[in-house]
């Protein structure tokens, strides 16, 4: 049986309307109103407007003296089309929940409903301020949700002393969940390299300037880059997803161009690998008497979990899940999060939890089903789980001084876990 708090109809009622229909990066207009007409039945004080459809929630706990908290889901779902056949598959052309926002929101939702009936009978401990944060966008990349509902002020007007977020993770057993201190998602970069040369006949190339032979050059230099100047104990991925040059076979070309996805593990590296991506362009570029412009987009900051505040969603966690149940020090992940940025502003931490086996088609399951694919679906039988972490979090941070360490603090609560043995 579920924590009888935890309202399970209602999240899976809320999940399946969404998913069906998927709002695009900054359009969540219906997301965002659901949010926010739920918050302000359950007693919150509902801010609407950073970053366009972002929602937060505030619940004054006890005297409001206290720790302040805030947690976040976001909302967006992907240009993706469809293909589960599920009966609560997206309605809406070309769009589709395929990352899990929608269960993240749906838990978000169940966890702030269970926490202001708790709160209103006086069964939260302490004294303190809870943000609860829908962010939209986090899809988008550089410039998305987080960073501008950072620039827009959010924790200017809801300040927190900590904040957390979760993601889903498919082939992860539903009810298990990993996460490590420290950095735990890699940065992500956009790279485009344009190579100038000069164009001519194929049949007379001593006449042209070929930019395919630096491009061409360059390409297979950057494989180096990650083997010959990071040490084996850094991180980093260079991967070429885009190759341009020429319109005709008999044509040498006046331009070529790559476009890299660049990850790195650590602030430092993802620095260095700039600057050696830049040097070897430049000097490929000369080596064939062309020119280069790089480009960089600077994405998603490294993901760091502060080393605190993941003793306390360890403690959380295993309450949550079971103690082994709970991997601490998972293997980083080579995918990025927009969330690093508010861990940049805040200290806090990420938790990843077991989606199972979500992938379908035609209605039935396939197994594991990675995100960002047509057959993804979020797996409704994680819902409690992730609600019910976010209630002992809650419980756990405002039982203790959120700055103590947790090996300190001792056992003072009845935690809650997903179901009743």
């Amino acid at each position: 049986m579920a924590h009888p708090e935890l309202d399970l109809q209602s999240m899976k009622e809320w999940r399946h309307a969404m998913h069906q229909f998927p709002e695009l990066g900054f359009e969540e207009e219906r997301t965002s109103a659901l949010v926010s007409r739920s918050l302000t039945e359950w007693g919150y004080d509902v801010h609407t407007g950073l970053a366009g459809t972002g929602v937060v929630g505030k619940l004054v706990i006890g005297t409001g003296e206290g720790p302040k908290l805030g947690l976040r889901a976001e909302m967006d779902a992907l240009p993706i089309q469809e293909a589960t056949g599920l009966p609560w598959q997206s309605r809406v052309s070309g769009k589709m929940h395929a990352c899990g926002h929608d269960g993240h929101t749906a838990i978000m939702m169940g966890a702030a409903k269970a926490l202001a009936k708790m709160n209103a009978a006086g069964q939260l401990p302490g004294n303190g301020i809870l943000h609860i944060i829908f962010q939209p966008a986090e899809e988008i990349g550089g410039g998305g949700g987080a960073q501008r509902m950072i620039e827009e002020g959010l924790f200017d007007h809801f300040p927190c002393d900590a904040i957390f977020a979760l993601h889903n993770f498919p082939g992860t057993p539903v009810g298990h969940s990993f996460f490590r201190p420290g950095p735990f998602m890699c940065s992500s970069d956009k790279v485009r390299v344009r190579f100038q040369g000069k164009g001519g006949h194929g049949a007379m190339p001593e006449l042209s300037q070929d930019p395919t032979l630096p491009m061409a050059a360059t390409l297979m230099g950057l494989q180096t880059i990650i083997s010959r100047n990071l040490s084996p104990f850094e991180s980093g991925v260079i991967s070429v997803g885009r190759v341009a040059a020429g319109a005709s076979y008999n044509i040498i070309p006046d331009q070529a161009e790559l476009e890299l996805s660049v990850r790195a593990l650590q602030p430092d590296v993802r620095e260095k690998l700039r600057e050696r991506i830049e040097s070897m362009a430049l000097h490929q570029a000369k080596a064939y008497d062309c020119t280069v412009n790089t480009e960089y987009e600077l994405g998603y900051p490294v993901l760091v979990n502060d080393p605190t505040f993941s003793q306390l969603m360890e403690r959380a966690a295993k309450q949550t899940f079971g103690n082994e149940r709970v991997e601490t020090q998972a293997s980083p992940l080579a995918a990025s999060e927009d969330f690093a940025y508010m861990l940049q502003k805040v200290p806090g931490g990420y938790l990843i939890i077991g989606n199972g086996d979500n992938g379908h088609e035609h209605g039935k399951r396939l197994g594991p089903c990675s995100v960002h694919n047509p057959h993804y679906d979020f797996n409704d039988d994680c819902l409690p789980y992730g609600a019910a972490y976010w209630l002992n979090l809650v419980q756990l941070f405002f039982s203790t001084k959120a700055t103590e360490s947790p090996a300190k603090r001792g056992s003072r609560l009845s935690f809650i876990s997903p179901t009743e043995e």
